[in-house]
């Protein structure tokens, strides 16, 4: 790229680590030289945590308009001149309300072309809840946004790639969302994602079954005979690489995963704890599918070290590097489109 691209980033909610991540993160000089970060909050909450924690000391510029950006620079813009007091570690409904502020602004921007990559820390999905907020999470908050019926939450390490067939959903819940229609749209979102985000032609994709042991040919539940078997064979026909169902213990356990580019679970905590735990918390979540580029760290607001100075952010610089790639991995794939025979040389 010939300029730095700017990311927008939504503070989440401020009596999380939030503030703590994002600051660790930009005070690197070395991230500067390719992101040029735009914070949407407000300054007395960035001083409030370096106050608590001096190793945080950065300086940022104030800016108006995200077309007003100083590269290589901090950059703050001000959402809101009302008063919100921090107390790290305590929910509150007023960290929700500014997390949805932050989080409106910088989408708005976004829309407008003023900024190429959203970069969202963690918020509450309680507290921020609204007439405005009503949604399990950013995916669907954002999927909605976009104006399409479905995205795909996508963590993604450097070994390890897992997609989800349903997000955030009530375990008892989930016979009744899943469906062949659903799995096939999720895994051709992963496929054209692996292709066009990660650069990876003709993507091997690994589905894991509902039940234990993928059912054990019905024993233990239907939905892998009902189900996921029939839409792993019409996503074959439709020119996906799929395989499965796998049962999902033995799958990460013996370590099959690396043999894929990609894995669909079918549920949250079915495909999230084995990717926290291989990825050790640095992974990253990515909605794929969505005309946008977002990212956001792995994990929740961690209230329960919040201002202590101890985050890690390892998740959240991934997070911005990632964010960058699919960028110009994107830029790669239109132009290679736009020139087929470029493409075969």
């Amino acid at each position: 790229m010939e300029k730095n691209l700017i990311a927008g980033i939504s503070l989440g909610d401020f009596n999380g680590i939030g503030v703590e991540i994002i600051l660790k993160t930009f005070k690197d000089n070395r991230v500067l030289e390719s992101i040029t970060p735009v914070i949407y909050g407000k300054a007395e909450l960035l001083e409030h945590y370096i106050d608590l924690i001096p190793e945080l000391s950065v300086s940022f510029e104030t800016i108006k308009s995200a077309n007003k950006v100083k590269h290589q620079k901090i950059n703050l813009i001000t959402i809101s001149e009302e008063a919100f007091s921090c107390n790290p570690g305590k929910e509150s409904l007023e960290a929700g309300k500014f997390a949805y502020l932050s989080l409106k602004s910088v989408t708005d921007d976004l829309s407008k072309g003023l900024i190429d990559l959203l970069i969202t820390a963690p918020i509450n999905k309680k507290n921020i809840q609204s007439k405005a907020f009503n949604f399990p999470g950013h995916t669907e908050f954002l999927t909605s946004m976009s104006n399409i019926d479905q995205s795909l939450m996508f963590m993604v390490d450097n070994t390890l790639r897992v997609g989800l067939a349903t997000n955030h959903v009530e375990i008892k819940d989930i016979h009744s969302v899943l469906s062949k229609e659903v799995i096939i749209e999720k895994l051709m979102l992963m496929k054209n994602s692996l292709e066009q985000d990660f650069n990876i032609q003709s993507p091997k994709i690994a589905v894991l079954g509902l039940n234990p042991h993928a059912g054990d040919l019905g024993l233990l539940g239907r939905e892998e005979i009902d189900v996921i078997s029939p839409a792993i064979s019409k996503a074959n026909e439709a020119g996906i690489l799929a395989w499965g169902p796998f049962p999902a213990d033995g799958f990460f356990g013996n370590t099959i995963y690396q043999k894929f580019d990609g894995v669909l679970a079918m549920y949250h905590d079915q495909g999230l704890i084995a990717f926290k735990t291989i990825s050790n918390n640095k992974g990253v979540n990515f909605t794929a599918g969505l005309p946008i580029v977002r990212t956001s760290p792995d994990h929740g607001t961690g209230m329960d070290i919040s201002g202590k100075g101890v985050a890690d952010e390892d998740s959240f610089r991934n997070a911005v590097y990632l964010a960058r790639d699919i960028f110009c991995n994107r830029i790669q794939a239109k132009k290679l489109k736009e020139n087929p025979l470029d493409k075969q040389l």
